[in-house]
């Protein structure tokens, strides 16, 4: 068991140990209002829901250095295909440099993002990695046995060498040199090559240089597994004309916490209607919208494991609260002065207690993948002088502004898609006021990407289904694009409130010798664990980034991490675990030290914690599919937070929906 392991198994432990307490003196137990980390696993495909999960599905204990960089590339290559890339405008240059993110919300992008996603899971592994840009193209190489090798995930290829070990990018630009120097007349001559490439019954790219004809991964006629790339782009990628040394940024963090609470459920689907998350016309829309694994230029993905029906999944994301009973409370951020009908009232389902004053509701509602829309209906009862006030927060309630003001009686809805598009995690206030006013119906409902790829699929056979549901944690997060011009299509940086020091107005750029920015963390639970990713730039040996947090407020500092020069840019990762108990709430310190140019290009920071009425609830796990043209329907529920259970398949599936649903 890790140590990230044991805090949170001591501390649920210990939050059980109190319920039972309470129990034996005779108090109620507490209710549990969130079931978190609910995952269905398929033993057909690798769990990649976090960085964790990732290592314990690809890094086995015995593996070789060699061993770990192939399967941190085979990794990306099963996960992400190459297309028009997504748009957050979140990370640097607006890309998704997350691994586990692109893996689990998009499942494709282009090289930048792919070369980033090796460098970063190769370091999680312990192995050293590094980037370059070469001719309209960047990629990855990883270092084992004192050696750098090219492992290239986007376009699906590396090149061994006679003695078996794997080339490096400049040794492949040196036998690619050589080759021209031999054969004068085709360095940048893209027709010529291509000629070339396809002569006599296209095998004439097999009298190229060595390395590449014995590479694996061309086939017959000198085309990469994707049919987008082959043997003459190969000739000018590494032709020389552009090789330099260039770090693929990346911040990391991100993992899928399906978070349950009465009246919720998640859909996520083998299909989508179209939707992803540059239909706003900024990016290009991936041409794997209209591709299914094994066609066109997805086809060597089914020698990936790939068993979806495509790789674009579009799902619902629906929540509706009861209104009834008391239960709310455990399921909300904040529920106060507001009665219940359960309670033997009339009138409303949720109501004004004391007219006298307002009555607050806050709920909070995070996503797993990328909100492309969402609407908010509900049925208000507005008594005399009352109001409804409905406010969004999209900074972790910071900040609010009203969306919605109702002063009659009658069904009201709300477009939330101006709010939440491309949100993660979201808050909503309802402000009630006057006697009689109330609700007797509330819905929150949202359009979501995901990848199809990582989904549970089933196959022909017997299919083992794991399901946990564990730990009881959630997470805050703060990461603001650090570009002032994404002001309106994305949070920034500085709507979190950060104090600074000698930090420039745009960017997160020192402007003096030393400086610092210092953001505040707020968490509904106890904090278990700050994790911190970081991608900066430290371009003198005394140049650095010093990350620190402090839990009361202040007063004393807790060392996270040390980001040193001398590199142009470099991409690290930080958790701290050793958290003091009953603390809700942080500061997270960044201090910078310049002779050259020290600045931070992105950053997040995740604050996980123990959920207040966190704990475990039976949950419906509800399987669709197809065989033979006839649906196909498992329903099961899981009444304890691991079990283990099989799904039986007479011919191949055709798979269609996956839902997950706490059981009333």
């Amino acid at each position: 068991m890790t140590l990230r392991e044991r805090v949170v198994w001591t501390l649920a432990a210990n939050a059980l140990a109190a319920a039972g307490a309470a129990a034996a003196a005779g108090d109620a137990p507490k209710a549990v209002g969130i079931v978190s980390h609910v995952k269905v696993l398929s033993d057909k495909v690798e769990d990649v829901s976090s960085l964790d999960a990732w290592r314990k599905s690809f890094i086995k204990d015995g593996m070789s250095d060699r061993e770990k960089a192939l399967a941190v590339w085979e990794s990306v290559v099963r996960f992400q295909h190459q297309d028009a890339p997504p748009v957050e405008f979140l990370q640097l240059e607006n890309a998704v440099l997350d691994a586990i993110k692109m893996f689990n919300v998009y499942g494709y992008s282009m090289c930048g993002n792919a070369a980033s996603h090796v460098q970063s899971l190769a370091r999680a592994a312990g192995l050293e990695a590094r980037g370059w840009t070469i001719q309209a193209h960047v990629v990855p190489e990883v270092s084992w046995g004192g050696k750098w090798h090219l492992l290239d995930a986007s376009l699906i290829n590396y090149f061994p060498k006679p003695d078996g070990d794997l080339a490096s990018v400049e040794e492949i630009a040196a036998a690619i040199k050589d080759w021209y120097e031999k054969n004068p007349g085709f360095k940048g001559d893209d027709a010529k090559l291509r000629k070339f490439h396809a002569e006599n019954g296209w095998t004439g790219w097999k009298r190229g240089p060595a390395l590449l004809a014995n590479c694996p991964f061309y086939d017959a006629t000198g085309w990469l597994p994707a049919k987008t790339h082959g043997w003459y782009s190969t000739m000018q990628e590494y032709d020389g004309s552009m090789l330099f040394a260039y770090e693929c940024g990346y911040t990391v963090g991100y993992q899928v916490n399906v978070q349950l609470r009465s009246g919720e459920r998640l859909t996520r689907n083998w299909g989508h209607k179209g939707l992803h998350v540059n239909q706003d016309g900024a990016g290009g829309a991936p041409g794997c919208l209209a591709m299914k694994p094994g066609e066109k230029f997805m086809v060597y993905t089914p020698r990936y494991g790939d068993l979806a029906n495509g790789r674009v999944g579009n799902g619902t994301l629906e929540y509706e609260p009861p209104l009834t009973d008391g239960s709310l409370a455990a399921a909300a951020l904040t529920c106060e002065n507001l009665g219940f009908q359960g309670e033997g009232k009339t009138g409303p389902a949720l109501f004004v207690k004391d007219a006298a004053k307002p009555a607050t509701l806050v709920l909070r509602m995070p996503s797993s993948y990328v909100c492309l829309g969402g609407e908010l209906t509900l049925m208000a009862l507005v008594g005399a002088g009352g109001e409804v006030v409905v406010a969004f927060s999209d900074n972790n309630g910071l900040d609010w502004k009203e969306i919605g003001k109702f002063t009659a009686s009658g069904d009201q809805k709300l477009d939330l898609k101006p709010h939440v598009y491309r949100r993660y995690d979201y808050r909503l206030k309802f402000t009630l006021k006057g006697a009689g006013t109330g609700l007797d119906a509330l819905k929150i409902a949202h359009d979501i990407q995901h990848s199809q790829r990582p989904l549970p699929a089933l196959d022909r056979g017997e299919n083992t289904i794991t399901f946990c549901a564990e730990p009881p944690e959630g997470t805050i997060t703060i990461e603001g694009s650090t570009d002032p011009k994404n002001k309106g299509k994305q949070v920034l940086y500085t709507d979190f409130h950060p104090e600074r020091k000698n930090i420039k107005d745009d960017l997160l750029v020192l402007s003096a010798a030393t400086g610092e920015v210092t953001f505040p963390v707020e968490t509904p639970g106890d904090i278990t664990r700050l994790r911190v990713g970081i991608y900066y730039r430290a371009r003198d040996p005394k140049d650095s980034w010093d990350i620190a947090a402090s839990f009361d407020g202040g007063k004393t500092w807790q060392p996270i991490g040390r980001c040193e020069g001398p590199t142009r840019n470099h991409g690290k990762y930080f958790v701290l675990d050793q958290v003091p108990a009953n603390t809700k709430s942080a500061l997270v310190r960044y201090t910078g030290a310049q002779r050259t140019v020290a600045m931070i290009y992105q950053t997040r920071i995740d604050a996980d914690y123990l959920e207040p009425h966190g704990g475990f609830r039976p949950v419906k796990v509800t399987y669709t599919w197809d065989e033979g043209g006839a649906e196909k329907r498992d329903v099961h529920v899981a009444s304890k937070p691991t079990e283990t259970y099989t799904i039986f398949c007479a011919s191949k599936p055709t798979m269609k929906s996956l839902v997950v649903e706490l059981a009333e």
